[in-house]
């Protein structure tokens, strides 16, 4: 009898110690497969895409970014989140109405602050119009160099004197002598005829300036 009661007493241990095992077995387990998610997210992380606008091609310093040509000049897409600047575009929405401050080349990450924000440029002026200029010479015209999206100072010149008349102008587009625009990638051809950006209060004396041949466009580097 004695030794029946020590066969079960021993196989109930046995059994105890097996589901122990399993138990344990089971449990190192799960922690393994834990882990092993835990890393598996850490290095994904590292990996981790954001959709974002790249340039599609150059933008060439002053383009105006609009509706009609954001597809031209803005490509979506996807890059790592570690390399995505905090003011990064990402949307449509932010595209339009910008002005580029500089040369931006193909391929690159753009942000914010590459862009000036047309809207906030011609809130400086009480009823912005758009005022044109011809000039029969180059020199009139800061040489020909202006293009869109130029800062710009006028002078009135005369024969002893010259004075700043009109400062921080915003060229909104230049042209050659035939009346063709002429883009801001064309660095070359001579803008004879620009328009500008002008509050409506100061036509008058713009124009009764011009009619004696007397301003001189100067460009800002800024």
């Amino acid at each position: 009898m004695k030794k029946e009661n020590r066969s079960t007493d021993r196989s109930g241990e046995l059994r105890k110690w097996k589901t122990g095992g399993m138990i344990a077995a089971l449990a190192a387990s799960v922690a393994v497969f834990a882990v092993m998610v835990l890393m598996e997210k850490n290095l994904l992380a590292g990996y981790e895409k954001k959709t974002v606008f790249v340039a599609a091609a150059t933008i060439p310093e002053g383009q105006l970014i609009t509706e009609e040509n954001y597809v031209q000049y803005f490509r979506k897409q996807q890059v790592d989140a570690s390399c995505v600047p905090q003011d990064a575009l990402s949307s449509p929405g932010q595209a339009a109405g910008l002005v580029a401050a500089w040369d931006i080349g193909e391929g690159v990450v753009l942000t914010e602050g590459m862009f000036r924000q047309l809207n906030l440029i011609l809130a400086e002026l009480e009823k912005p119009v758009i005022a044109g200029i011809r000039a029969d010479d180059v020199c009139q015209l800061a040489g020909g160099l202006l293009r869109a999206g130029d800062r710009v100072n006028i002078y009135a010149v005369g024969e002893e004197t010259a004075s700043l008349v009109w400062d921080h102008l915003l060229i909104q587009q230049v042209f050659d002598a035939s009346g063709n625009r002429i883009s801001n990638g064309d660095r070359s051809t001579a803008a004879q005829r620009v328009n500008l950006y002008l509050d409506e209060a100061d036509v008058a004396d713009f124009y009764t300036a011009l009619a004696g041949g007397s301003l001189r466009v100067v460009k800002l580097l800024e």
